[in-house]
């Protein structure tokens, strides 16, 4: 009697699309949704590094964490050890975390969007599930598809994720192009194989704000940008490096983006140089009766401060700006990141009650 023939195994599922939940979007941000400064978001980190090592930072205040090896050991499901993170930040460090939990980088970030301040969002993990998930949010929602794809594949009625995941991947490669229209296909579906690299060197550094309400007046919205300048310009100095380039993401009330990068001169990490950059970048969108929710920007393609050239001037106001720069440096390294703040970035002094006048004698 001849033995049954074996059957032929079943193909291996995609990489990242059947995935259980234990990947962590976690962002950081203080009891009054301030930025953690440098410090505070070290100490963060080696609280994630309790749970998990495969951590990626993803300064100024987020982080990803591959948390599958720690289920086990905790006994929990990663929203059960987001829990015990988000507990321990609050109650150690003072520190809300809002964090995202999915299969994958891609999913974990998008949770996060989604979650309340200080909130856990998690995504099961059938693919039923996934596609809810994802099925009606915009094409920019998936992670690398910038504003130029989004308008691409809009002009084709694929405006949402669940068109895009419904479309043949070889209509995506016609669109976008072989790789990355197999790319998108795959992220539309909820499949992201990226793995979660620990201590990867950051190619940027980031900075945001979001305003309480809906914001149509562009002088809060220079006044933002200010600040968010000073800031990147602050921690670039600290860490030694420089930008080349500059990128500003706009969010408006509509959860839309528009995201316009600029090259520098030189590489720089001086403050009004940022400064300058940022609010060229925000003239050029001409954004008039737009009602923005989010700022965002971003130092890029960073390099060593040494390889940054300063031009030499005979204007004396430049060498008193880095002078400048320099002692509220040294101030903020000694009381804290919140100890000097430029005064255009606080807004105009309100007026206070008239003084009485004193009677003069004659």
């Amino acid at each position: 009697m001849s033995p049954a023939p074996e059957r032929p195994a079943a193909p291996p599922p995609p990489a990242g699309a059947r995935r259980p939940p234990g990947t962590l979007y976690v962002r950081f941000r203080t009891a009054g949704d301030e930025p953690v400064g440098a410090a505070q978001y070290e100490q963060l980190l080696g609280l994630l590094g309790q749970f998990t090592p495969v951590i990626r930072a993803l300064p100024p205040d987020a982080a990803l964490a591959d948390v599958r090896g720690a289920l086990r050991y905790f006994d929990r499901d990663a929203a059960g050890i987001a829990a015990l993170i988000r507990l321990r930040a609050l109650a150690w460090h003072g520190v809300r975390c809002t964090i995202g939990v999915g299969g994958n980088p891609q999913l974990a970030r998008i949770a996060a969007q989604d979650a309340p301040p200080g909130g856990i969002r998690s995504v099961p993990a059938d693919p039923r599930s996934v596609a809810a998930f994802l099925d009606r949010r915009p094409a920019s929602a998936l992670y690398g598809v910038g504003p130029a794809a989004a308008r691409a594949l809009s002009a084709y009625g694929l405006d949402s994720v669940g068109r895009i995941a419904a479309a043949p991947p070889a209509t995506l490669q016609r669109i976008l192009g072989a790789r990355t229209g197999r790319v998108v296909s795959e992220r539309a579906r909820g499949i992201d194989p990226t793995p979660v690299t620990p201590n990867a060197a950051a190619r940027s550094l980031a900075a945001e704000h979001r305003f309480a309400h809906d914001e149509l007046d562009p002088d809060r919205r220079r006044r933002a940008l200010l600040s968010l300048a000073d800031e990147l310009g602050a921690r670039l100095r600290a860490s030694g490096q420089a930008a080349r380039a500059l990128t500003l993401t706009v969010r408006y009330a509509d959860r839309s983006t528009t995201t316009r990068t600029r090259r520098l001169d030189a590489p720089t990490a001086h403050g009004p140089a940022l400064t300058a950059a940022a609010y060229a970048l925000h003239t050029a969108l001409g954004l008039q009766r737009a009602r923005v929710r989010v700022l965002a920007l971003r130092a890029e393609d960073l390099c060593r401060a040494e390889r940054a050239v300063r031009q030499l001037t005979f204007d004396p106001a430049d060498d008193k700006a880095h002078r400048v720069e320099a002692a509220v440096d040294r101030a903020r390294a000694r009381f804290g990141t919140a100890a000097v703040r430029p005064a255009a970035a606080l807004g105009p002094v309100a007026p206070g009650p008239a003084r009485p006048s004193r009677p003069v004698r004659p």
